[in-house]
């Protein structure tokens, strides 16, 4: 039995925060009393903090969601990987097809959720786990091996739904992991991201030991602003106004790098946890008006 936590992860937001901004502000002495390898792993370990953990109101959504299992094998490292996904299909046969990608820390349980309204609003969602996530195969996250993991539970919805409109949605850390496949996928119908940011070094600029010369020694960047130029299909960026992990104005700025066509919604009192609760509506009219499809009520 996984453990449960009790709760709600937008408590614990602050102290996550100043506890990365402490973490990250030791890699320069890390840089000087280890090797690039142990630097690299540090911050692979501080980025996604993976494990089965998630919180109890995601255990209660993913009831009732059914256990997808996506065998390939790794080209980076080599090994067989096994990843462990939740799916919700639609009775629709023409029905559009979402993949979900979560940001770090809680698995894929933690943002049944967002996927259950996504769902609602017509969506089949496949929502998957990286590596060191959840029943995932075990193995320490990267952003090339969370990429990977994304690019095959692609391929999965490609393989079984090949005249589906396939669409893409990252939520946080999962937004970068997201943008990154869009700059490649030629079959995207449009793209979906929700409190996500820049690039990592822009994340931990507004830590508090911001300040600190840190981003020449970060190796997992994340440089969703460098991609987004690539993404040929629509862009829906999402951001709450009171999120305190991922201010708002980096989700502008991403936004601002994005080709036409595109929308940036702000949702009014959205924190980086109850942004997509609260922004239904706007999602909604943003699908319509953006990827021209009519959201079920």
């Amino acid at each position: 039995m996984p453990p449960r936590f009790t709760h709600h992860p937008a408590r614990r937001l602050r102290l996550r925060r100043h506890t990365a901004a402490a973490a990250l502000a030791l890699l320069a002495a890390l840089a000087l009393s280890s090797g690039c390898a142990t630097l690299d792993a540090k911050q692979r370990e501080w980025i996604f903090q993976p494990g089965d953990r998630t919180w109890a109101g995601g255990l209660a959504a993913a009831q009732g969601m059914d256990d997808v299992w996506i065998p390939f094998r790794s080209a980076l490292s080599g090994e067989a990987v096994r990843l462990h996904g939740l799916w919700l299909g639609q009775p629709r046969p023409d029905a559009p097809v979402l993949l979900y990608l979560h940001g770090a820390r809680w698995d894929v349980r933690g943002s049944a959720h967002r996927m259950r309204r996504m769902h609602d609003l017509g969506f089949a969602v496949l929502g998957v786990d990286y590596r060191g996530f959840g029943r995932s195969s075990a193995a320490l996250p990267s952003e090339d091996l969370a990429h990977e993991d994304a690019r095959a539970a692609w391929q999965w919805l490609a393989d079984r739904h090949p005249q589906a409109r396939r669409y893409l949605f990252g939520h946080s850390l999962g937004g970068a992991i997201a943008l990154r496949l869009a700059a490649e996928t030629p079959d995207l119908a449009g793209l979906m991201v929700e409190g996500s940011f820049p690039s990592i070094p822009d994340v931990v600029s507004r830590f508090k030991w911001g300040w600190l010369p840190l981003s020449p020694l970060i190796t997992q960047r994340f440089d969703a602003a460098a991609r987004i130029g690539a993404v040929r299909a629509p862009v829906l960026v999402v951001h709450g106004s009171a999120d305190s992990l991922i201010p708002p104005d980096l989700g502008q700025a991403l936004y601002d790098r994005a080709p036409e066509p595109k929308r940036f919604v702000l949702v009014e009192g959205g924190s980086h946890h109850s942004t997509h609760g609260l922004g239904l509506d706007a999602y909604r009219a943003a699908m319509r008006e953006l990827f021209g499809l009519a959201a079920e009520k």
